[in-house]
């Protein structure tokens, strides 16, 4: 199981955050998201056949850029 951390720009309300949420548990293999406001930071737990780069896509095509 990975975890991977990242700092996400534009995570400003509880919509934007179900948004991404949402996205990310779409991607086949990730198993927990956890989304903080207040840091601006996203956490994913994942397995195969998911990877990092399928992750730091999702949340980009959701509008937002990782720092």
């Amino acid at each position: 199981m990975e975890r991977d951390h990242y700092i996400v720009e534009g995570l400003g309300s509880e919509y934007i955050k179900t948004q991404v949420k949402n996205a990310l548990e779409e991607i086949e293999g990730v198993n927990k998201v956890c989304v903080d406001l207040g840091r601006s930071s996203v956490e994913v737990i994942y397995n195969e056949p998911a990877t990092q780069e399928d992750i730091r896509n999702c949340i980009q095509n959701t509008g937002h850029n990782i720092e």
